[in-house]
């Protein structure tokens, strides 16, 4: 029989589930069977991609972010009792599935309480240091405190000094095992005609999903190419609209989106990880606008365009003039590594 591995990724944005679609396929692709544990977005997005997989709930993590930046540490503070709460009610539920669905191994990606005792436990995060401004010390302390109770963190970037994640990824120091397991992207570059001339990809928590959303249809009303937006919202079904020269989704499946972001001449999105990784995977030029109040967003942004990559500024100093800055940069630049599953999976 094949081994059963469960995959936990964490409902928070789409990134973390997005990024676990390749691990999904390597570990089918290596004779083993998927089970899949998330929540909200993140769990309908996999089913949608891997309907035939079993699937399984988890407690949500219900976070949300504030209308005003200055403010999102603040309330995330204030959240942290509920998820405080709901990692201990997902270490329960993690039980469950372990003893009755025969898991043999888990991947959990930012899932603080998805492991095991009985089973090799791996945690997937890019955050070995997390940064929150004048607390950075202690987010980064009580981050590694939980990674401990797993076997190995994977970190998907590269190690040497060229990467993606920069201090994120790589601090001075870290004693928990670890292994840079390369950037993890569900696309594959193709050469296509480019049929749009700017495409716009949401993501995050709300409210600041719907204030750029709001920020971008009302800039982009003048804006003389032609436009596909995706608002980046799961749902049952797929949404199409068309107003002038937009054409607004609702969401895309994987292969909708990798289609699309090839044919695309200019990406405007957040600055997520998880982004990074997919544009760099397809050599994609870009416009960051980070998640105000998000402290990882801004520095992935900030390192990005410092290093002539792709312009970014602030949610409420976009407009279209901005644009005008990418000619200035090289787009984004994929790394040479081959990720090695089967190495990566003989933990199992």
């Amino acid at each position: 029989m094949k081994k059963r591995i469960l995959v936990a990724p964490l409902n928070w944005g789409l990134g973390h589930a997005t990024r676990s679609i390749p691990i999904i396929k390597a570990l089918i692709l290596q004779n083993f069977e998927p089970v899949i544990a998330s929540d909200g977005a993140a769990l309908m997005l996999l089913k949608k991609e891997f309907p035939e997989l079993c699937f399984f709930e988890l407690p949500s993590y219900n976070i949300t972010y504030t209308k005003n930046g200055k403010f999102l540490k603040f309330k995330l503070l204030l959240n942290s009792l509920n998820v405080a709460n709901a990692i201990k009610a997902e270490r329960e539920v993690t039980k469950r599935i372990v003893d009755k669905q025969g898991i043999s191994g888990i991947i959990s990606d930012n899932r603080l309480g998805v492991y095991s005792n009985k089973v090799p436990s791996v945690y997937v995060t890019h955050q070995l240091k997390v940064l929150s401004g004048n607390t950075t010390w202690i987010s980064t302390k009580a981050h590694r405190k939980f990674i401990q109770n797993f076997d190995v963190c994977w970190v998907p970037d590269v190690e040497g000094p060229i990467n993606l994640s920069g201090q994120l990824g790589h601090p001075k120091t870290y004693k928990i095992a670890t292994k840079y397991i390369g950037p993890l992207s569900r696309f594959e570059k193709k050469t296509t005609t480019t049929l749009n001339t700017l495409l716009v990809v949401l993501s995050g928590p709300e409210p600041q999903r719907k204030l750029l959303e709001n920020k971008l249809l009302a800039e982009l009303k003048h804006y003389s190419g032609s436009i596909i937006f995706i608002k980046g919202i799961m749902e049952q079904e797929q949404t199409k609209q068309v107003s002038n020269n937009i054409t607004i989704y609702n969401f895309m499946t994987s292969a909708q989106l990798e289609k699309t972001i090839n044919e695309s001449d200019l990406v405007i999105c957040r600055s997520g990880y998880t982004t990074i990784m997919d544009l760099a995977k397809l050599n994609k030029k870009a416009f960051f606008i980070p998640t105000p109040g998000q402290f990882e967003q801004e520095y992935l942004a900030k390192r990005l365009t410092e290093l002539k990559l792709a312009p970014s500024c602030k949610q409420d100093e976009f407009s279209i003039d901005q644009l005008k800055k990418t000619a200035d940069f090289e787009g984004l630049q994929s790394l040479d590594f081959e990720t090695d599953f089967k190495t990566l999976f003989s933990l199992f």
